[in-house]
Parts: C-alpha cells; sequence; structure tokens
C-alpha cells in the first residue's frame, strides 16, 4: 500500500451564495417630450384636478354639493340626498365603472393608465414640479451623481417642500369631501385627531407614490397591470413599434442609411421618455400604461431626419402583421365584444338614470314593538304596537300621513301624522287596532300607507304583520 493512500482526502468546503429574487430598482428620470399625445395627458391632468380639487368648495343651496356625512349616514350628490339604504346605487355607479374599464381596454388597451388614473396625474404633477426646480433630465441626473453641494440642499429642499404642499393640500381636499370644507381648516386648527390623522394619511400616500414609488406602483402594486392581458385581443389598438420598417436599427450619415437599415437610428429617445422605463422596441410589456409619449418621442426625430411618422404608434397586432391602414384596424376595433360591451354600458346607465330619477324621496322602514306583542284594549278591540322609520330626503321640511290597510276594520289608533326636518328621520310608534274577532288567529300581512302632504308627493306601502292571539 503506498503512503499516498492513507493520507486522509482534502474536504473542499462548500460556502453557500446568497442569490437575490429581487431587482433593484433605479431610478427613472424621464425626459421632457411635446406632442399630441403629451398635451392630451395634461388636459386630462387638468380636468381632473379640477374637478377633485374644485368640487367640494362649491355649493348646493345652502350645503356643499358634494359631501359623504358618515356621521349622518347620509350622501349629497348635487339635489339627491342618499341613505346607506341607497347602496344599491353605490353597486351599480361601481359595476359602470367595471364595464367602461373593459370597454376601454379592450378597445384601446390602458387608456385608463395612461391618462387618468391618479398614480399618472399626480406622478405628472410632481415630475412638473421637480422639473421646474431642478431643471430637464441632464441637469436631473447630474445632481444625482454630485455630492451635496449648496445647489443640490436648497433644490431638494425646495422640490420636496413643493411636493409636501402638494400633498398635503390633496389630503385636505380629500377629508373634505367626508367633512365640510369650509370648516376642516378651523377643526385642524382646533386638533381635531381623526381629521389630522386622515389628512395626514392621505397626504403622506400621495407624497410616497408619486414622489418616491412612482412607476413601481405601476408594475408591482397594481392588479391592473397583472390582468389586463385577459382583455386584450389582436384587434385592440395599443402602443406597437413597427419593426419590420424600423429593424435594422442604426444612425444615419449625412448622405442617408446604408442599404438595407430601417428607420429606426437608434436614438433610445422612446426610452428616456418613458415615465416607467421600458423600451417599447422589445414588444410589448405589462408594465406599458399606453400613455404614447413614446409616440411623440419618435415622431420628432422622424420629423427631423425627413422620415415617414409612425415607427411607433397605435395600431392592432392584425394590423401591424397584415399591414393595414388605420381605417380598417378602426373598423376592426369596433367587433362584436366591443358592442356587447358598449350595449351593456349604455343600458346599465340609462336604467341607473331613469332609477335616480324616479326615486321616491321618503324611505319607510318597520319594527315590530316587542315589548308588548299583541293586547285586548278598552272598547273591545285588539292592537299590535309597531316603531316606524320615517326618513325624509327631500331637503324642505315635510309633513307626513300614516295609514294601514290588510284588515276590515284596521285603522291607526296613534297620531295619524307626523312632521320630519329636511333630510332626517324619525322613529315613531305607531299603533294599529282592530275590532276583536274581526281576523282568526296567526299572523297576517298589513301595509303601513305613508304619503307627503306637502308639494313634494311621496307615497311609500310597507309590509307588515298583525299578530291575533289564540
Amino acid at each position: 500500500m503506498h503512503s499516498n493512500d492513507r493520507q486522509p482526502k482534502k474536504v473542499i468546503p462548500i460556502v453557500p451564495e446568497s442569490v437575490s429574487l429581487y431587482e433593484a430598482r433605479k431610478k427613472i428620470q424621464p425626459r421632457s417630450i411635446s406632442g399630441k399625445f403629451t398635451s392630451w395627458r395634461w388636459i386630462m391632468v387638468w380636468v381632473t384636478q379640477l374637478v377633485f380639487y374644485g368640487l367640494p368648495w362649491l355649493e348646493w343651496g345652502q350645503r356643499q354639493t358634494v359631501l359623504f356625512d358618515l356621521g349622518g349616514l347620509r350622501f349629497y350628490l348635487f339635489g339627491l340626498v342618499l341613505y346607506p339604504q341607497d347602496f344599491i346605487y353605490l353597486t351599480g355607479l361601481l359595476v359602470i365603472s367595471a364595464l367602461a374599464l373593459f370597454l376601454f381596454t379592450a378597445t384601446a388597451g390602458r387608456l385608463w393608465c395612461g391618462f387618468a388614473c391618479p398614480q399618472t396625474v399626480y406622478t405628472e404633477i410632481f415630475l412638473w414640479l421637480e422639473r421646474r426646480i431642478e431643471g430637464e433630465r441632464s441637469a436631473r441626473l447630474r445632481l444625482d451623481a454630485s455630492g451635496w453641494t449648496f445647489e443640490k440642499l436648497w433644490k431638494r429642499t425646495a422640490k420636496h417642500g413643493a411636493w409636501i404642499f402638494v400633498s398635503l393640500w390633496t389630503g385636505f381636499t380629500f377629508v373634505g369631501y367626508f367633512v365640510p370644507i369650509r370648516q376642516l381648516g378651523g377643526e385642524l386648527l382646533a386638533l381635531r385627531g381623526w381629521q389630522i390623522f386622515w389628512t395626514l394619511f392621505y397626504g403622506l400616500a400621495t407624497y410616497g407614490n408619486a414622489g418616491f414609488l412612482r412607476e413601481q406602483v405601476c408594475k408591482y402594486m397594481c392588479p391592473y397591470a397583472r390582468f389586463q392581458s385577459a382583455m386584450f385581443d389582436k384587434d385592440t389598438l395599443i402602443v406597437t413599434y413597427d419593426a419590420q420598417r424600423g429593424e435594422p436599427r442604426g444612425a444615419r450619415g449625412k448622405n442617408g442609411a446604408p442599404a438595407g437599415q430601417g428607420d429606426c437610428i437608434d436614438c433610445t429617445l422612446c426610452v428616456q421618455v418613458c415615465p416607467v422605463g421600458i423600451d417599447i422596441r422589445d414588444g410589448l410589456q405589462y408594465e406599458c400604461i399606453g400613455c404614447g409619449l413614446c409616440i411623440d418621442a419618435c415622431n420628432s426625430v422622424m420629423d427631423k431626419v425627413g422620415l415617414p411618422l409612425g415607427l411607433i404608434r397605435l395600431a392592432t397586432t392584425n394590423g401591424m402583421a397584415g399591414r393595414w391602414s388605420s381605417a380598417r384596424m378602426l373598423r376592426r376595433v369596433v367587433r362584436p365584444r366591443v358592442v356587447m360591451y358598449t350595449a351593456v354600458l349604455v343600458a346599465l346607465s340609462a336604467a341607473m338614470i331613469v332609477s335616480l330619477a324616479a326615486r321616491t324621496p321618503l324611505k319607510v322602514n318597520v319594527v315590530r314593538d316587542r315589548a308588548a306583542l299583541s293586547r285586548i284594549v278598552p272598547g273591545g278591540k285588539l292592537e299590535n304596537v309597531y316603531r316606524l322609520q320615517v326618513m325624509n330626503a327631500t331637503e324642505a321640511p315635510q309633513r307626513y300621513r300614516i295609514g294601514a290597510r290588510g284588515i276590515d276594520g284596521i285603522e291607526v289608533a296613534s297620531e295619524p301624522e307626523i312632521a320630519v326636518g329636511a333630510t332626517e328621520s324619525q322613529w315613531v310608534a305607531v299603533r294599529l287596532r282592530i275590532p276583536y274577532g274581526a281576523a282568526p288567529e296567526g299572523a297576517h300581512p298589513v301595509y303601513f300607507e305613508v304619503e307627503s302632504l306637502g308639494p313634494a308627493l311621496a307615497r311609500v306601502s310597507e309590509k307588515a304583520s298583525f299578530l291575533v292571539p289564540r
């Protein structure tokens, strides 16, 4: 036996290697661009924010135009006063909103994300403030790479101060939809806890999402980015790069492009303007929010180099593959799926409007008084006691008359008329009597008839049961 065979074998230690499953975020500094899609984005910013910030300050009569009074369980929408019993209208609104989202997505992709989503709108506002204070993309990149000089300190301080101001004003406005906004300032100064909490909470959410998270919300937090593809098909208009025309890429000299080279000059401007930092030339990606800024950027380059516009454009998969004209693609967009969504959406919206217009401004709830289910009273009559909640859904005081029907000889033995203030509800005890022996033993259906006596005519019939003991 050799001496080498008796030597112990050397054991090589295995060093575990740590592999991160999460990609480190690279800060995106989008470049500003002008064009048709940029203009439409700013139009939507102005429209949505004028509505959001301005609506709570408008008055309807002697109250706020839109106010969700959770404490009083009343919801004021222009001339409507809604109660929790009108929850069906909120359900209808949510269904209509979902159908509208399906329709827009099936027709032209992520229109909501690119033009009207609050995350998109506030990110655009924050980016505008950032550009005004720190400069354009190249200046911001240099500022990020530089040390903490006086210039960087004051610019960052000014930027975050502007962001915090917008965020707090946004939080203040949001709370103003639930607390009368003209009183909210005084309540905040009086250190009302919940008002301060929700103002700061919504302001912090705006500051964090629009100032720091930005595209992370669209890419990882928003579920819509994940299931949008289920609503796409090959006839959906999406932001598309024309690879047949653009490839192979390459720079163009003074004498033009070499033979066989495509129209894309590989300037990467489409990537620089993208708010989520993707390259649309790699094909459709779930991160794309369909904002069209890459279209504006590419068209500006094509215009400068004297090439036809539309290297990046809104097109369908079928249209791009078949080299269809824009008119033919638009005709195919109006397909059975889109027609069905439109028909259902129009029908539900019409039904919602008709239901709101025909809504009775009076609501009645009946609760049996369980302390005295049934009793015989002087005069040989049988009496049942109920409690009625009468809700006046108008903005003027009303008087109501209470009657009953369902059993021969039934009468209201309590005060038949009540007064209810504007947008108020009132509980009232009501006694119903029938002659003894007018009905056999058991439970018998009866109906309370409540009608208004004023100019706002309303009549409600509410079912209850009259108990005849053995």
